[in-house]
């Protein structure tokens, strides 16, 4: 049988045994309608909670420093939680505890270890997506 034959063939199937996706088990989600905002000067930090998941989307405007603007409230000099991301606009850097220097573009995906100072480089607004680290990142 081809194979579009067998895939109606299923889903018909799926449709007569009553095997209809339930409500929970199927969910879109949008940054345009987060669950949380975080908010500091020059920026922003949403989060959406999607399965077992907490995504966060970071908004900052040229100028912002992690130590100034999320930091300075808490008296931390350095971000210490753990981030996997995904630069989706701009370029910031990242200076770790011990030194290293590193920049992050557009198209870039990122590990980031505890312990780092991050800011925006460039005129241009820095946005990226978090995967791992969003539950906690700015937290008051």
């Amino acid at each position: 049988m081809p194979i579009s034959d067998h895939l109606r063939h299923d889903s018909i199937l799926r449709l007569v045994s009553g095997m209809l996706p339930k409500y929970d088990d199927f969910l879109i989600k949008r940054f345009e309608q987060p669950d949380e905002v975080r908010t500091f000067e020059k920026g922003k930090f949403e989060t959406v909670k999607i399965g077992s998941m907490t995504i966060g989307r970071a908004s900052y405007e040229p100028g912002w420093k992690w130590s100034a603007h999320v930091g300075a409230a808490t008296g931390a000099k350095f971000c210490e939680v753990e981030h996997v991301g995904l630069v989706v606009s701009g370029c910031a850097a990242c200076r770790m505890k011990d030194g290293r220097y590193y920049e992050m573009r557009a198209g870039d995906l990122f590990y980031i270890g505890p312990g780092h100072d991050s800011w925006v480089v460039g005129d241009e607004p820095y946005v990226s997506l978090h995967f791992l680290g969003a539950e906690h990142y700015a937290q008051r």
